[in-house]
C-alpha cells in the first residue's frame, strides 16, 4: 500500500471513529423514547434487530459469502466481543432508564484511558512524553469523581471496561466490521429471542403492546445499533488504539450535555473539577496530535 493510500485509509478510519461515537453521544436521547420498557428487553430487541439489518444489508450488497467465511474461522474472540458489547448494553440501558445518564458519561470517560492502557500494554503501542501527559490529567479526573462520590463506580467500571475490552478485541480480530458483528449478533440471538418470546408468553412484552411510537423505537434499534458499531469496527481496525481512544471523548463529552439539558441531572461545582481534568488531557493530547500531523505534513511536502 502507497503512503497516499495509507494516509487514505487512515482519513477514513478517523471520520468513521468520529462519526460513530456522535451517534453514541447522542444515543441517551433515543434510550428516552424507551424509558418504559427495561433493559433487558431494551437490549434483546437490539441484538434481534441487529441481526436482521446486517443479513439484510449483506444480502443486498452481494457480501453475503463474507458472514460465512468469518463464521468459518470460529474464532472465539468473537464469542468474547459478543459478551462484552451485550453486559455493555445492557448497562448503557439501565443507566439512562434511571436517569444516570452522568454516570453512563463518566464510564465513557474511564474507556477511553483503558483503550490507551490496552494500546500501550497489549499492542506495544508507543506515548510521548506529551501523550502520557494528557493522559495523566484525564487519569486523575476520573480517579477525582470516582472519590467525591464516595463509592466506587461500579456501573462506569461495568460499561466502561466491557466497551474498551470490546474494542481490543475488534481492533485485533481479523474480521470486518459487518460480518464480525453479524456473527456476534448470530451469536447472542438465541438468547435475546428466547428472552424475547418469553416476555410476550407471559404478557409483558411492548412491542405491539405499548403503542406504535416504543414499536418504531424498537424496530430502529437495530438501525441505530448496528451503524456506529460498524463505524467504529472500521475506524478500530485503521487507527492507533491509543488514538481511538481519545476520540472516544466525543461520546461522554455529548452525553454529559444530554445528562444536563435533557435529564436535568445535578452538576456541582466539585462533579464539574474532575470533568474540567478530564477535557484539559483531551486538549493536550488533541494539539499534540495536530502538532505532529503538521510536522508531517511539512516534511512530506
Amino acid at each position: 500500500m502507497s503512503n497516499s493510500e495509507l494516509q487514505a485509509t487512515k482519513s477514513h478510519g478517523y471520520t468513521a471513529a468520529i462519526g460513530a461515537f456522535v451517534i453514541w453521544g447522542f444515543f441517551p436521547l433515543y434510550l428516552l423514547g424507551l424509558s418504559g420498557v427495561s433493559a433487558m428487553e431494551i437490549t434483546a430487541h437490539r441484538i434481534a434487530w441487529s441481526l436482521v439489518f446486517v443479513f439484510g444489508w449483506l444480502f443486498f450488497t452481494g457480501d453475503f459469502p463474507k458472514i460465512r467465511a468469518a463464521f468459518g474461522r470460529r474464532d472465539v474472540l468473537l464469542k468474547l466481543s459478543a459478551f462484552f458489547i451485550c453486559v455493555n448494553w445492557i448497562g448503557f440501558a439501565w443507566a439512562v432508564n434511571h436517569h444516570r445518564v452522568l454516570d453512563v458519561s463518566l464510564a465513557y470517560y474511564m474507556g477511553p484511558l483503558l483503550n490507551v492502557l490496552l494500546g500501550v500494554f497489549v499492542l506495544s503501542e508507543r506515548l510521548d512524553r506529551v501523550q502520557w501527559t494528557a493522559v495523566a490529567f484525564a487519569a486523575a479526573g476520573v480517579v477525582y469523581l470516582a472519590y467525591i462520590a464516595g463509592h466506587a463506580p461500579w456501573l462506569a467500571l461495568m460499561v466502561g471496561a466491557s466497551f474498551a475490552l470490546y474494542g481490543l478485541i475488534r481492533k485485533t480480530v481479523d474480521v470486518e466490521a459487518l460480518p464480525g458483528l453479524g456473527v456476534e449478533a448470530v451469536l447472542m440471538t438465541p438468547f435475546a429471542l428466547g428472552y424475547l418470546l418469553w416476555l410476550h408468553a407471559s404478557g409483558a412484552g411492548s412491542l405491539g403492546n405499548t403503542g406504535p411510537m416504543i414499536d418504531v423505537f424498537l424496530l430502529l434499534s437495530g438501525v441505530i445499533t448496528a451503524v456506529p458499531l460498524v463505524l467504529f469496527a472500521y475506524g478500530a481496525r485503521r487507527i492507533p488504539l491509543s488514538t481511538m481512544g481519545i476520540i472516544q471523548f466525543i461520546g461522554p463529552s455529548l452525553q454529559l450535555v444530554c445528562g444536563l439539558v435533557v435529564f436535568a441531572e445535578p452538576f456541582p461545582a466539585a462533579r464539574a473539577t474532575g470533568f474540567v481534568l478530564i477535557w484539559i488531557g483531551l486538549l493536550i493530547y488533541a494539539l499534540n496530535g495536530w502538532r505532529l500531523r503538521l510536522r508531517l505534513s511539512t516534511q512530506s511536502g
